[in-house]
């Protein structure tokens, strides 16, 4: 997922005049006369410029207030939101449609786009897990990074793996995928409205209540779907309560262990 190509040519242009103006402020590259041969500059020209900026975001709002590249409104809305940035280090997770999974040291997990190339292409698939360096940014209600990403070259055992991977699967489940920054760096996460299928949970549930056979296994496999049932009714109704999980978790094992011991009973036959 990429920004609209407007919207990323625009934050290249926003993103080069606020590092120009920093630069001017402190003489790094002297020789630097406009804000086009700024722009021309190889990456690694541009970092002390990058770099004092995320140090010193008070730079964003004295850039604001003076505006010497007189930006309308809106536009000085957007930089000024930059100070709402967030610097460290991240675990990209994968690549989804609406957006890379970034795992912060927080555990808090992100939802980022690209600006003008997907992130796939920055950081294949293939190579993730992958450890990077990023500042994370606000821009027009989504989370991007500042164009730069600086990876680790880091092998990662099972143990960092199958943590992060829960990480952000306790994060999608409770909806807390964050997917925009709000003031003061407060994230703001995206609650997705939920599809209301308790009546027909309700009417599966009375159905198998009446079904009852002869067979062993079909009884323990009737028995494993409505524990399974009576655990999704629970969430439906939002009466699931955290002293009741570890209760529907064990009759759900427990009906589970069942059948799977029959399963084994008629592999031996």
């Amino acid at each position: 997922m990429t920004l609209p190509p407007a919207d990323g040519k625009l934050f290249f242009e926003l993103m080069w005049k606020l590092q120009y103006y920093v630069n001017r402020k402190h003489g790094f590259h002297k020789n630097v006369s406009s804000l086009e041969e700024y722009a021309d500059l190889p990456t690694e020209k541009k970092l002390k410029a990058r770099d004092e900026l995320w140090k010193d975001t008070t730079l964003i709002e004295t850039y604001a207030r003076e505006n010497p590249d007189a930006l309308p409104a809106d536009e000085l809305e957007i930089i000024r939101k930059w100070k709402n940035s967030i610097k460290g280090r991240f675990f990209i997770l994968r690549h989804l449609k609406k957006g890379s999974i970034f795992i912060g040291n927080d555990n808090q997990v992100y939802s980022v786009h690209g600006i003008q190339d997907p992130l796939e292409e920055v950081v294949p698939s293939y190579a993730l897990p992958q450890m990077v360096e990023a500042v994370l940014l606000p821009f027009k209600g989504q989370i991007i990074y500042d164009g730069l990403l600086s990876g680790y070259r880091v092998h990662f055992g099972g143990g960092i793996r199958s943590n992060i991977n829960r990480v952000y699967a306790v994060a999608k489940h409770k909806d807390r995928v964050i997917s925009t920054l709000g003031p003061d760096r407060s994230p703001s996460v995206e609650v997705k409205p939920r599809k209301n299928i308790l009546p027909q949970l309700k009417e599966i549930s009375a159905a198998l209540g009446k079904l009852k056979s002869a067979n062993a296994l079909q009884n323990s496999a009737l028995a494993l779907a409505r524990a399974s049932l009576e655990a999704s009714i629970a969430d439906a109704q939002g009466t699931l309560s955290a002293d009741e999980i570890g209760a529907v978790a064990r009759k759900i094992h427990k009906a589970s262990a069942r059948l799977l011991k029959l399963f084994d009973i008629l592999e031996e036959e």
